[in-house]
């Protein structure tokens, strides 16, 4: 059975209004950083709808430390009593403060953090913390995480974390061991990790990060790339939440920034680092990938239409018959190919739209074959979805043939169907057409557009060519199983 949301689980278990639960989805977010900062397990309790209990919605691990909890809790049951920090967490407005922390650094029993919304609760859910006890003392670095802990469940407690305001956002979130800095309120740096230093040596800082205005040595990094972004003193400096991406010609890194607010509180700014200079190295390598690719694919298809063209004055120039309405295939065969490189080129990936194929080539079909078409129309009907390139400029050339033949042999309207599940399409050609003479075979036709139509389908689709009469039309049926999955 599936793990079931937290949302899912509030609105079956819990008299929580959409707020409260909204609430609780945003603090879900940052509860990995919030169990590497305290070195432990957390679970949201959620209040059942009868008082009785609790039920657990939510279950983070650290990665900064042992679990004490290696099996999914989420969606179990603990009634009144079999928790007391629960129970005393819901007892009154302002309890579920931390107890003073000794060496060694972790409690082994359990703490619970009331999750409010106001400075004296009511509490909409609670926060257990569980840690495995610690073999050692706590260091320097400890003690920062452990206090920037702290001072982020007292804010959890009064309502003041997640934060209400949106913060932006670089796509490349720092983590706890990624570096971490400790802010005074004027947003001077009062301690740097190890880690957090060396990505501001890389970025081209020459002095140390302590003591230092981190608002204001952010801001001159990021002037050196060009355009300044507005808000990185802002965030740099502790004054509103949020990450900043900075760059300089040897580093890339990111910094998010989360100030310590409420009433009475002056503890300053937690501040996150994470060097990213390899991530978006690897970034710039895709995108210059993609751009390639399409600039091949643009490539192509302008030498494609360039033979296509050769063909068409090709054919101007002679006067037998047969010749011509051989360029003129051989032009439409091209062309179709074109067609799918050309949309390849405007996507950059590596499927195609083939809706916007089968339109195109129905245009191509009345342009160069409007003599034949007369008061005659070509419609589509049913929807293909993407395909691969390589499925797409066989299936591209298998139909204009068949459309190209139904627009000279056949009469009355032509209709281009599609149908059927992914796992077994179909795609049908029909008009009002007399029809295949009896005892048709395509393989004994000179007809070299229906053979080209069924190798393609045999050998590139892996499909099947069926020639039929339905409902008195003419129809001709391509019966497409899945593509083959990728080998490795």
């Amino acid at each position: 059975m599936a793990v079931r949301t937290l949302a899912e689980i509030a609105a079956d278990r819990t008299d929580l209004d959409a707020s409260a639960v909204g609430h609780c989805e945003a603090l879900l977010r940052d509860l990995g950083l919030l169990a590497d900062l305290a070195f432990t397990d957390l679970i949201l309790w959620l209040p059942v709808w009868n008082s009785g209990g609790y039920v657990a919605a939510a279950q983070v691990r650290p990665s900064t430390a042992a679990t004490r909890y290696p099996n999914d809790l989420v969606g179990t049951f603990t009634p009144r009593g079999r928790r007391p920090e629960l129970d005393r967490a819901w007892a009154a407005p302002g309890l579920g403060q931390l107890a003073p922390r000794t060496d060694p650094l972790l409690p082994a029993a359990g703490e619970a953090v009331g999750v409010g919304r106001s400075a004296n609760g009511p509490w909409i859910a609670a926060l257990t913390r569980s840690a495995v006890p610690a073999a050692r003392a706590s260091g320097t670095l400890e003690r920062a995480y452990l206090q920037a802990a702290d001072d982020l469940f007292a804010m959890i407690r009064a309502g003041d974390f997640p934060y209400g305001e949106a913060g932006g956002s670089t796509g490349a979130e720092p983590r706890v061991g990624d570096g971490l800095i400790r802010l005074d309120q004027a947003g001077v740096v009062l301690f740097a990790s190890p880690n957090a230093s060396s990505a501001y040596r890389r970025l081209g800082l020459a002095t140390d990060l302590v003591g230092a205005h981190l608002g204001l040595i952010s801001g001159r990094i990021a002037r050196r790339g060009g355009a300044v972004d507005a808000s990185v003193a802002l965030v740099c400096g502790g004054r509103i939440p949020g990450e900043v991406e900075l760059a300089s010609d040897t580093a890339t890194v990111t910094v998010r920034s989360l100030p310590l607010r409420g009433a009475g509180r002056g503890r300053g700014t937690v501040v996150l680092v994470r060097d990213v200079t390899e991530l978006r190295r690897r970034e710039r390598a895709l995108l210059s990938k993609d751009a390639t690719i399409r600039e091949i694919h643009h490539r192509v298809k302008n030498n494609l239409q360039t033979v296509a063209a050769l063909l068409r004055l090709q054919a101007r120039r002679l006067g037998d018959p047969g010749a011509v309405a051989a360029l003129a295939e051989a032009e439409r065969r091209v062309g179709a190919i074109a067609v799918v490189h050309d949309l390849l080129a405007q996507s950059g990936a590596e499927e195609v739209a083939f809706d916007d194929v089968a339109d195109r080539l129905i245009a191509m079909v009345r342009q160069t074959a409007a003599p034949e078409m007369g008061q005659r129309s070509i419609v589509r009907t049913g929807t293909f979805g993407t395909m691969g390139a390589d499925r797409a400029t066989a299936l591209s050339m298998a139909l204009v043939e068949l459309l190209a033949n139904a627009v000279e042999h056949g009469a009355g309207e032509v209709v281009l169907g599609v149908g059927g599940e992914p796992a077994a399409r179909w795609v049908t050609v029909s008009d009002e057409g007399a029809g295949f003479p009896t005892g048709f075979v395509v393989a004994e036709s000179p007809r070299l557009g229906l053979r080209i139509v069924e190798t393609l389908v045999a050998e590139e689709l892996r499909g099947r060519l069926v020639l039929d009469r339905v409902d008195g039309r003419t129809q001709v049926r391509l019966e497409l199983p899945a593509p083959e999955p990728a080998s490795m």
